[in-house]
């Protein structure tokens, strides 16, 4: 199969690319830069779709980069990185001539309301309480392309956890030091998965000629994970106490109110559709997943 994967550079992307290169498929990127193996965004915009059985969508900036202060301006690179980049390759899927068989694109379970009791499979409602679930609505809606004949699928995945980057590179170190702790009261939800899994949900889609609708990508367990479990998980797979919880203001002065709703509520959500479409979790459970990523 030749896929196209805008984002593949990133975390999940380089993840994703090796999956899918180890079973045999072809990919190219779309990226600022072309290259080898890589098609810029203006030059898909300009020239449209490359030949291709299966189109990806990974590309965004990363919400929580601690290094970039929460305003209008980075608000505008956080929607523009998701929804242009989608509505780019929704255009070139609707104008080629010959379009890929599925066109899959992977948001996230901001969409679900935070609720400390709540439980969310995909046909739950949500999108529509705050930016960031407004975000994922006009996500996933640049990506409809009414009439074509791709197979379109979605996955909402929840924090993604491995080695080289994400959630985890932020974390490791004060973990490592014993300085780590939960966030806030620690009893909010934890919605994740390995970043292996993730990736394995995109490849089972994108090589199940019948699937087509929404997938959370959240690992099975998931939805009994509170962030507290999670840094005593981490913890105990580092060999390290997790004695010093970061109070809610603390979170709130570095990433600023609207992002550290994402940190301090959560959602549980079940990966139904994810279950019931045959696909087998390599790490369901936690201590498993970070035994993984520490190793």
């Amino acid at each position: 199969m030749r896929v196209l994967v805008g984002g593949g550079t990133g975390f999940v992307g380089r993840a994703l690319t090796q999956l899918l290169r180890s079973r045999g498929h072809e990919v190219t990127h779309v990226s600022r830069q072309g290259g080898k193996d890589r098609i810029s965004w203006e030059e898909l915009s300009r020239c449209g779709l490359p030949l291709c059985d299966a189109v990806v969508n990974l590309a965004g900036e990363n919400v929580l980069n601690p290094f970039r202060r929460w305003g209008d301006a980075f608000c505008r690179e956080v929607i523009s990185s998701r929804v242009e980049t989608t509505k780019t390759l929704a255009k070139a899927i609707a104008d080629a001539e010959q379009p890929p068989r599925v066109w899959v694109l992977v948001t996230g379970v901001g969409y679900y309301r935070p609720s400390p009791t709540a439980e969310y499979t995909e046909d739950s409602p949500g999108g529509d309480f705050d930016f960031f679930s407004r975000l994922v609505s006009s996500w996933e809606a640049a990506a409809l392309i009414p009439g074509s004949p791709a197979r379109g699928v979605v996955v909402r995945s929840g924090v993604v956890l491995g080695r080289d980057g994400g959630a985890i590179s932020q974390m490791l170190w004060p973990f490592r030091l014993g300085l780590g702790g939960p966030l806030g009261s620690g009893l909010q939800p934890f919605p994740w998965i390995h970043i292996r899994d993730l990736a394995g949900i995109v490849c089972h889609a994108l090589e199940s000629e019948c699937l087509q609708g929404v997938f959370n990508g959240v690992s099975p367990s998931s939805p009994a994970t509170s962030n507290g479990t999670f840094a005593q998980e981490l913890a105990a797979a580092l060999g390290r106490p997790a004695l010093l919880p970061v109070p809610a203001w603390a979170v709130r002065a570095v990433f600023g109110a609207e992002r550290a709703v994402m940190l301090l509520e959560g959602q549980r959500v079940v990966p139904k559709h994810t279950l019931e479409s045959g696909y087998h979790f390599i790490f369901p459970d936690l201590s498993g997943a970070l035994k993984d990523i520490v190793a």
